[in-house]
């Protein structure tokens, strides 16, 4: 079985009356970058706090790295994380800023300037904090992550706030992390940014589980939209018959047959087409977006 850097299991927090999460079970492969999407108020924080060992679960179990979350010590030092944003002293440089996280890690002989570098802000270690740029910060706060050497990144929205370039930024330097064989949590609402940058995807609402798998997967859970379009006008009706014959709902527009569910039957379809002597002039597939796929999902568990 493929082993797992994040084990979730009927995990549930209670505020007063307020249930933030409610039987949450997932899993995190290890050296994925795993994304974890849901809306505002979805519990994703609170989840990645009671991972860090900050807030008490009131029921379930997990594993960090193979360590129950009740022994956070066994396995934080292994563990690197930024949570609602960075935290720094403004009159400091980047490079004290480190040295204060280290000291608190219990990390000696850092070298910073190298970890500056590897997240992009090299010749910038003398620089007061209060001068940086919001993507700047952000990647300082990766690097704060990083003092430790962590297996597990656990990141909280770190692209919030960062202009295209920005999020392209930190886009580059997550992929880089995650080469150099790191597992990354990325908690997220930037639906479209996540699809180019994650292949696993753990969804919530409500503090529950709305989708746990790989990107196909969840792309793949709905097949999509198959669209047709043969060399001659003509031969629509005779397409749409054979849709028809396979129990695909079709229908003509604009010149095309437009075939639901048949999204990964699009060889299949071109060769049948081919035994009745059609010829086609396209045939692709209408795939949903992460994007739509969350919206939809969000919208059947309401």
């Amino acid at each position: 079985m493929e082993k797992s850097a994040i084990v979730v299991e009927n995990l549930s927090k209670s505020y007063g009356a307020r249930r933030s999460l409610q039987g949450l079970s997932f899993r995190v492969p290890l050296g994925s970058i795993s994304g974890f999407v849901g809306p505002n108020g979805s519990g994703k924080t609170t989840t990645i706090r009671t991972l860090l060992g900050l807030v008490k679960a009131t029921s379930g179990e997990a594993h960090v790295l193979g360590h129950h979350i009740n022994k956070p010590g066994a396995y934080l030092d292994r563990v690197g994380a930024m949570i609602e944003g960075p935290a720094f002293y403004p009159m400091l440089g980047a490079r004290e800023n480190l040295h204060i996280f280290a000291t608190m890690s219990g990390v000696r002989n850092l070298n910073y300037g190298e970890l500056l570098e590897s997240v992009g802000l090299a010749g910038k270690g003398n620089d007061k904090y209060k001068t940086f740029s919001l993507g700047m910060k952000q990647r300082l706060g990766i690097a704060a992550a990083l003092v430790a050497s962590p297996d597990l990144l656990i990141l909280d929205e770190p692209t919030n706030g960062l202009d295209p370039d920005g999020i392209t930024e930190i886009r580059n330097l997550i992929q880089s992390l995650a080469r150099q064989g790191r597992t990354i949590f990325i908690s997220s609402h930037l639906l479209a940014e996540l699809e180019i940058l994650c292949n696993y995807f753990v969804i919530i609402k409500a503090g529950q589980l709305i989708f746990e798998g790989y990107s196909q997967a969840l792309l793949q859970s709905e097949s999509g939209e198959l669209v047709v379009q043969p060399e001659f006008a003509v031969d629509l009706s005779a397409l749409l018959a054979i849709a028809i014959r396979h129990d695909f709902p079709a229908s003509i527009q604009a010149g095309s047959l437009h075939i639901e569910g048949a999204a990964t039957y699009a060889a299949d379809f071109n060769r049948w087409a081919s035994e009745d002597q059609i010829y086609l002039k396209s045939l692709h597939v209408n795939s949903s977006t992460l994007e739509e796929k969350f919206f939809d999902m969000s919208a059947q568990s309401s």
